[in-house]
């Protein structure tokens, strides 16, 4: 069974229909940048062109990096602060003319995917799923059930957002070296580990893919921390899971 997924981040907007039963993409992503300003209007017609690349008519489930209830955003992340009070279900439905549309956290989305399909699977602990991308983005788990909208990449840290000290954006934008940004990386961990005390930790985001060179630069840290297994696709796979009410 299919359902097509599409994950809107800070930098990017990516989707593309998933097999449920694999819980992989069933097509090659199709992406385009995220806008600037990243306002409601811009992104959707971003999404339009995303979805419509596949020609795709049937449901579709979408990401938000933001805190969402009901459908509507209530927090904005490393997007336009317009955002906050939109039903972006509402408006994702009606410029995809009327297609049902589900709306979650995006970090939620890709540790719903890993918990099914990933690196959480089988786990029933308390897992953290941590998205280091243009933000952090976080999903909870206890028992294999999700805490929704946790967002602990605004936990305070020396002072700053932790993202802003410790997203893989920052690491860009420092012209960090790995060594460096794991340091960061380790120190954030400590803290959220100190808090919720998880016994694994799965780091997700783009960066996932080159998690061989700062993993194992992190010390200290009691819990298990493995790399995300579906990477940077798990958005977009949690996205197509909350479509069919798997999520």
């Amino acid at each position: 069974m299919q359902i097509f997924g599409v994950d809107i981040g800070g930098s990017g907007i990516k989707g593309a229909p998933v097999d449920l039963d694999r819980g992989d993409l069933a097509k090659e992503r199709h992406k385009v940048l995220t806008p600037h300003p990243a306002t409601p209007e811009a992104v959707v017609e971003g999404v339009r062109e995303v979805v419509e690349h596949f020609g795709w008519t049937g449901p579709v489930g979408a990401t938000f990096p933001g805190v969402i209830t009901d459908g509507t955003a209530r927090t904005a992340a490393n997007v336009d602060k317009s955002w906050i009070g939109t039903d972006i279900r509402k408006l994702v439905s009606d410029r995809l003319g009327g297609t049902p549309v589900t709306v979650l956290n995006d970090a939620d989305a890709a540790g719903v995917a890993e918990m099914h399909f990933g690196a959480g699977k089988g786990r029933t602990g308390t897992v953290l799923m941590l998205t280091l991308g243009t933000g952090i983005g976080s999903a909870l788990f206890t028992g294999g059930r999700l805490v929704p909208n946790t967002e602990l990449g605004h936990l305070e840290l020396h002072g700053h957002d932790a993202e802003k000290k410790a997203s893989s954006k920052a690491r860009e934008d420092e012209d960090l070296t790995w060594e460096h940004w794991a340091r960061r990386v380790q120190k954030y961990l400590a803290h959220v580990e100190m808090l919720f005390s998880p016994e694994l930790f799965i780091i997700g985001g783009g960066v996932s893919r080159k998690a061989h060179k700062f993993l194992p630069l992190i010390e200290g840290i009691s819990a298990e921390i493995v790399p995300a297994q579906l990477q940077n696709n798990a958005g977009i796979v949690g996205a197509a899971m909350a479509a069919d009410g798997r999520a």
